[in-house]
């Protein structure tokens, strides 16, 4: 019977940017290309995202806690304040 994995086998600490996506884990397939992660967020906050569809989005409101279901190639910089933020893939 086949599953889908549901827990990440690496994760790295994000450093919001305005200028720079996310960097992609030395594991995925496909060397220089960013097929995105899923988020914890530590402290919570606003978040502001742009998914891998290309969709500039702000979470309001985050808890403290939150692992984001979405998955995303960059944390902004400029709309975020939640803090201690951990890529998952």
């Amino acid at each position: 019977m086949a599953y889908i994995k549901l827990q990440a086998m690496t994760a790295r600490s994000v450093t919001p940017s305005d200028t720079a996506n996310i960097n992609t884990t030395a594991d995925q397939v496909t060397p220089n290309q960013n097929f995105g992660c899923t988020l914890y967020v530590g402290t919570g906050g606003t978040l502001r995202v742009t998914t891998v569809g290309g969709d500039d989005v702000t979470f309001q409101n985050i808890v403290s806690g939150t692992f984001l279901p979405v998955q995303v190639v960059k944390v902004w910089q400029n709309g975020t304040s939640a803090l201690n933020i951990l890529a998952l893939w």
